[in-house]
Protein backbone atom coordinates (compact mmCIF):
# COMPACT_ATOMS: atom_id res chain seq x y z
CA UNK A 1 0.00 0.00 0.00
CA UNK A 2 1.56 3.39 -1.29
CA UNK A 3 1.09 6.68 1.06
CA UNK A 4 -1.28 9.03 1.43
CA UNK A 5 0.09 10.83 -1.61
CA UNK A 6 0.50 8.30 -4.07
CA UNK A 7 -0.80 9.82 -7.28
CA UNK A 8 -1.41 5.88 -9.05
CA UNK A 9 -4.28 3.69 -7.57
CA UNK A 10 -2.69 0.15 -6.53
CA UNK A 11 -4.57 -1.91 -8.57
CA UNK A 12 -3.41 0.32 -11.31
CA UNK A 13 0.45 -0.11 -10.12
CA UNK A 14 0.75 -3.35 -12.11
CA UNK A 15 -0.04 -1.63 -15.54
CA UNK A 16 2.79 1.23 -15.61
CA UNK A 17 6.12 0.32 -17.32
CA UNK A 18 8.46 -0.88 -15.30
CA UNK A 19 11.28 1.29 -15.23
CA UNK A 20 8.10 3.72 -13.07
CA UNK A 21 7.51 0.71 -11.01
CA UNK A 22 11.50 0.09 -10.37
CA UNK A 23 12.36 3.91 -9.27
CA UNK A 24 9.26 4.00 -7.46
CA UNK A 25 8.05 6.87 -9.12
CA UNK A 26 4.64 8.66 -7.26
CA UNK A 27 4.42 11.53 -9.05
CA UNK A 28 6.19 11.30 -12.22
CA UNK A 29 4.21 9.22 -14.02
CA UNK A 30 5.86 8.57 -17.51
CA UNK A 31 4.03 6.72 -20.18
CA UNK A 32 5.82 3.75 -21.91
CA UNK A 33 7.48 5.35 -24.70
CA UNK A 34 8.89 7.88 -22.40
CA UNK A 35 10.21 4.79 -20.44
CA UNK A 36 11.34 3.54 -23.74
CA UNK A 37 13.35 6.67 -24.29
CA UNK A 38 14.63 7.30 -20.43
CA UNK A 39 16.23 3.62 -20.56
CA UNK A 40 17.18 2.38 -24.03
CA UNK A 41 17.81 5.18 -25.41
CA UNK A 42 20.04 5.92 -22.95
CA UNK A 43 21.50 2.68 -23.66
CA UNK A 44 21.77 3.42 -27.17
CA UNK A 45 23.45 6.89 -26.87
CA UNK A 46 26.46 5.42 -24.17
CA UNK A 47 26.74 2.38 -27.13
CA UNK A 48 26.94 4.98 -30.11
CA UNK A 49 29.35 7.17 -27.80
CA UNK A 50 31.48 4.31 -26.64
CA UNK A 51 31.66 3.27 -30.27
CA UNK A 52 32.82 6.35 -32.01
CA UNK A 53 35.20 6.27 -29.18
CA UNK A 54 34.19 9.74 -27.38
CA UNK A 55 33.83 8.03 -24.13
CA UNK A 56 34.52 4.82 -22.10
CA UNK A 57 32.84 1.44 -22.21
CA UNK A 58 31.46 2.30 -18.81
CA UNK A 59 29.31 5.16 -20.00
CA UNK A 60 26.57 2.48 -21.05
CA UNK A 61 26.49 1.37 -17.22
CA UNK A 62 26.75 5.21 -15.88
CA UNK A 63 24.45 7.47 -18.31
CA UNK A 64 21.42 5.18 -17.69
CA UNK A 65 21.71 5.18 -14.56
CA UNK A 66 22.32 9.09 -14.28
CA UNK A 67 18.92 9.38 -16.27
CA UNK A 68 17.25 7.34 -13.92
CA UNK A 69 18.94 9.32 -10.87
CA UNK A 70 17.80 12.70 -12.60
CA UNK A 71 14.08 11.34 -13.06
CA UNK A 72 14.36 10.01 -9.57
CA UNK A 73 15.09 13.62 -8.68
CA UNK A 74 12.59 15.23 -10.70
CA UNK A 75 10.14 12.72 -8.83
CA UNK A 76 11.11 13.93 -5.31
CA UNK A 77 11.20 17.43 -6.32
CA UNK A 78 7.55 17.25 -7.77
CA UNK A 79 6.99 15.25 -4.04
CA UNK A 80 7.97 18.62 -2.38
CA UNK A 81 6.19 20.87 -4.53
CA UNK A 82 2.99 19.30 -4.09
CA UNK A 83 3.09 19.10 -0.33
CA UNK A 84 4.04 22.86 -0.12
CA UNK A 85 0.71 23.85 -2.30
CA UNK A 86 -1.09 21.25 -0.08
CA UNK A 87 0.13 23.30 3.35
CA UNK A 88 -1.08 26.83 1.80
CA UNK A 89 -4.86 27.50 3.22
CA UNK A 90 -7.50 27.82 0.83
CA UNK A 91 -7.86 31.32 1.85
CA UNK A 92 -4.16 32.01 0.76
CA UNK A 93 -4.80 30.68 -2.64
CA UNK A 94 -8.30 32.32 -3.05
CA UNK A 95 -6.68 35.63 -2.37
CA UNK A 96 -3.61 34.55 -5.06
CA UNK A 97 -5.90 34.41 -7.41
CA UNK A 98 -8.27 37.09 -6.94
CA UNK A 99 -4.10 39.05 -7.43
CA UNK A 100 -3.86 37.15 -10.64
CA UNK A 101 -6.54 37.66 -12.52
CA UNK A 102 -5.78 39.51 -15.43
CA UNK A 103 -7.23 42.69 -16.17
CA UNK A 104 -8.85 43.04 -19.42
CA UNK A 105 -9.81 46.37 -20.84
CA UNK A 106 -8.46 49.37 -23.05
CA UNK A 107 -6.60 52.59 -21.68
CA UNK A 108 -7.42 56.17 -23.18
CA UNK A 109 -4.24 57.72 -24.18
CA UNK A 110 -4.05 61.33 -24.70
CA UNK A 111 -2.48 62.62 -28.16
CA UNK A 112 -0.30 65.26 -28.05
CA UNK A 113 -1.19 67.68 -31.09
CA UNK A 114 2.34 70.03 -31.19
CA UNK A 115 4.53 66.88 -31.79
CA UNK A 116 6.41 66.24 -34.67
CA UNK A 117 8.15 62.94 -35.39
CA UNK A 118 12.22 63.47 -34.65
CA UNK A 119 11.78 66.82 -33.02
CA UNK A 120 12.67 67.26 -29.50
CA UNK A 121 9.78 69.30 -27.70
CA UNK A 122 10.52 71.54 -24.81
CA UNK A 123 8.64 70.84 -21.12
CA UNK A 124 8.85 74.36 -20.43
CA UNK A 125 7.84 77.08 -22.33
CA UNK A 126 10.48 80.32 -22.71
CA UNK A 127 13.35 78.25 -22.30
CA UNK A 128 15.63 77.62 -25.09
CA UNK A 129 17.21 73.80 -25.37
CA UNK A 130 20.75 73.36 -24.92
CA UNK A 131 22.70 73.59 -27.92
CA UNK A 132 23.27 69.12 -28.53
CA UNK A 133 19.23 69.32 -28.61
CA UNK A 134 18.48 71.76 -30.93
CA UNK A 135 18.42 71.04 -34.82
CA UNK A 136 21.63 71.82 -36.90
CA UNK A 137 20.56 74.79 -38.98
CA UNK A 138 21.34 74.53 -42.83
CA UNK A 139 24.31 76.67 -44.00
CA UNK A 140 24.30 80.31 -45.19
CA UNK A 141 25.26 80.54 -48.29
CA UNK A 142 27.54 83.58 -48.47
Amino acid sequence: MRGTWATVAADEERYRPLYARVLGLRFVNPGGVLCFIFFEGSVALAALLALAELVTWWAVLVLPATVAVMVKLNDLVAARVVRSAALVPEQERDRFRRQMEPAVGTARVDWIRHSVPGVVVSSTPGKPLPPSLREPTPPTAP
